[in-house]
């Protein structure tokens, strides 16, 4: 869908939006001799203008065009980026091929019309590709959004930042949606390069062999069930000042993940198709950094593999020797992820310097008895990096909650027979997760491993996305990078 800006109100067919606060909203009167029409048919369907309503007419006067009011609430950005939604998730599949969001006197400065924008733009992703027969009726018509009367800088802002954001989180929600016999290891590393063509990412690719000679032997454990070979992605956006250290994000790329020998349940197994959701999201986070032009040093290191279960997968009680020289006694093959995170922890440090790391993964279903579907859980062995987490995620709507660490969860991954276990107890399974993977960051290297396993898919629409893929971290790792590294 295209968003575009313009001064005022184009001619021809097109649906009106107003954002309002409510039935009694001055800005209806815009409407001239439909004003009165239009607000009783608001009230009839109790449009009071809370954030994320929205309510429809038709305008006799203007040969019937479509009227969308939609709710503004306390008119804050997050507020319109909200509207926008709701325009996208009304009209995307209406008949109406565009529609004009009027925000003359609406409120909004800058910042809050680009969000709106960025709403609009983030609720009309579906991805079709694989449907061949779909009903007229379920078609997606909407294809132009204009904006008109926005703020003074809305155009730049959107266009500068916001639209690159929407972008990434775009090529996640498609990596993550893609069936695993489209997308595993070798053709993520190939979509990934085909997004980032001429923006100036650098792409570096380690395969088996490579991985071989440097020892990472818990990331290889997890691979050698699958026929697919497992590969490291590695992306560089040198944005900031030379010799600076680079954020480093770490992303969990397990394409399809069946448990291996430690086999999962048959129903649901076909959703671990989105068990990459950490990398896709580092993936997506990187685009975006080379789209908008990060003023920042910032590394993407995604660890790909398939866990499968054939005659060569690691069993439950093999000992893997890590690319850090420790050992782990494997008890549960579909503790998989954590294995790959640790190889990719390690090689960051070993090659990148960085000023701090961030992980992202669907590590545990622990995480989503904790938090069900509206927060990830964040783990970090630093007070400071830990707040700024926090804070991007209000900013960026990618909610994080702060989980302990702690000596006792730390000493139940001890076992006699390795220097550790890939499980703990049932009992604080995430929280054991993560201290199995703070073991590995070395020089009290600022850290956080952010548990989303609850977040990279949805089972029902939310405010701005559908149901499926829906792009988890890239805001909040691109919120993080501005508000804490550019500054």
């Amino acid at each position: 869908m295209q968003i575009q800006f313009a001064s005022s109100r184009p001619s021809g067919d097109y649906a009106l939006v107003l954002p309002a606060k409510g039935c009694d909203d001055k800005r209806l009167d815009s409407l001239t001799g439909d004003a009165a029409a239009a607000r009783k048919a608001l009230e009839r369907q109790r449009f009071e203008g809370k954030k994320g309503t929205a309510a429809e007419t038709y305008l006799a006067g203007e040969d019937g065009r479509r009227l969308l009011v939609v709710g503004i609430g306390k008119g804050k950005a997050e507020d319109a980026e909200a509207a926008g939604a709701r325009v996208s998730a009304r009209l995307m599949t209406s008949g109406e091929t565009q529609a004009v969001i009027d925000l003359s006197d609406a409120g909004f400065d800058a910042e809050g019309a680009a969000r709106l924008a960025l709403g609009a733009a983030m609720r009309s992703w579906r991805y079709d590709k694989h449907r061949t027969k779909i009903k007229d009726k379920q078609k997606v018509s909407l294809q132009t959004v204009t904006i008109v009367g926005a703020a003074d800088g809305a155009q730049d802002l959107w266009e500068d930042r916001y639209k690159a954001v929407y972008e990434g989180t775009s090529l996640t929600r498609e990596l993550v949606a893609e069936p695993p016999n489209i997308i595993y290891p070798a053709t993520f590393v190939e979509r990934v390069k085909e997004w980032n063509k001429g923006n100036g990412l650098e792409i570096e690719v380690l395969g088996q062999a490579e991985m071989e000679k440097l020892g990472m032997g818990a990331l290889l454990g997890v691979a050698q069930g699958s026929v697919k070979e497992p590969k490291l992605l590695v992306m560089k956006w040198n944005g900031g000042k030379k010799g600076d250290k680079p954020t480093v994000f770490i992303g969990k790329g397990v394409t399809f993940d069946t448990g291996g020998i430690s086999l999962k349940p048959g129903p649901g197994m076909d959703m671990m198709k989105w068990d990459m959701g950490g990398a896709g999201a580092v993936a997506g986070a990187m685009h975006t950094m080379a789209q908008r032009k990060a003023k920042a040093n910032v590394v993407g290191v995604c660890g790909l593999v398939e866990n499968m279960p054939d005659g060569n997968a690691i069993r439950p009680g093999d000992v893997l020797t890590t690319m850090s020289g420790q050992t782990v006694e494997v008890l549960n093959t579909d503790a998989e992820g954590r294995l790959v995170l640790c190889d990719c922890i390690t090689w960051s440090q070993k090659n990148l310097n960085p000023a701090r790391m961030i992980d992202l993964a669907t590590l545990t279903g622990a995480m989503v008895i904790t938090f069900g579907h509206e927060y990830a859980g964040m783990f970090s062995n630093n007070d400071d990096l830990a707040d700024d987490l926090l804070d991007a995620g209000k900013t960026s709507g990618d909610l994080l909650w702060r989980q302990p660490l702690a000596e006792a969860y730390d000493r139940l991954l001890d076992t006699p027979i390795a220097d550790m276990k890939n499980i703990g107890p049932r009992e604080a399974g995430s929280i054991t997760a993560a201290q199995y993977l703070q073991r590995f960051v070395e020089n009290d290297t600022p850290w956080a491993h952010l548990d989303i396993a609850g977040m990279a898919w949805s089972d029902k629409d939310k405010t701005t996305y559908g149901k499926g893929a829906t792009g988890y971290g890239v805001r909040l790792l691109d919120a993080f990078i501005a508000e804490e590294v550019e500054g």
